[in-house]
């Protein structure tokens, strides 16, 4: 996939605020630190586009990143930081409910966890929204270089049990360290765009 140009739209919190061209859009969710903002960097070959919150489970805000003037990446607020107070943690859930809800732009969702790790409560409960809202979720196994290739399908296996994932929900392993998995992923974020009746340019 080239990228001719991406660009920060904008940040929203309520759907009035969201962009209103009609341009497709594929979200990407996960826990906070599960390295949402690296991923967008590796796909883009961007070092600095996406920005770290520099305070883990700050960002509640819905980023939209204009990709190609074709389609958007959707960032959506990180979850699961034991140290946000529980009224927080209920407004993003508003704001990603409402999002996935009531955005007809949307066509599928990259659930991202780390691939060290069984998923945790509020990953299968994340999976069990996209699920409910009736979108395809992909899922993206970050920081795929902390473990050796031989031992990818053990924990890739221990994922896919853990989430309850349909057979043909596929786990899709990234590292932005080494960039492997980078073509992998962007096969799919075609195939999902093509799926919903959008041609999007590869080259």
């Amino acid at each position: 996939m080239k990228i001719r140009n991406a660009e920060i739209t904008m940040s929203a919190i309520n759907k009035s605020q969201y962009p209103d061209e009609g341009i497709p859009e594929i979200a990407l969710v996960g826990r906070s630190n599960v390295g949402k903002s690296s991923t967008v960097n590796t796909l883009l070959n961007r070092r600095n586009f996406a920005r770290t919150s520099q305070t883990p489970g700050k960002t509640r805000t819905i980023n939209f990143y204009l990709i190609n003037q074709e389609f958007f990446f959707v960032d959506l607020p990180g979850y699961g930081y034991a140290k946000v107070a529980k009224s927080e943690k209920e407004k993003w859930g508003t704001i990603m409910e409402r999002y996935l809800q009531e955005r007809d732009e949307l066509c599928a969702i990259l659930l991202l966890v780390d691939i060290r790790h069984e998923p945790t409560n509020d990953d299968v409960m994340m999976y069990q929204w996209i699920k409910h809202f009736g979108y395809n979720c992909v899922v993206i196994a970050t920081k795929a270089d902390k473990i050796s290739r031989g031992q990818y399908q053990k924990h890739m296996s221990i994922i896919r049990k853990k989430l309850q994932l349909e057979k043909d929900e596929k786990i899709l392993p990234i590292s932005s360290l080494k960039k492997t998995g980078v073509e992998e992923i962007w096969d799919e974020i075609i195939k999902q765009y093509n799926e919903h009746g959008y041609e999007i340019t590869v080259d």
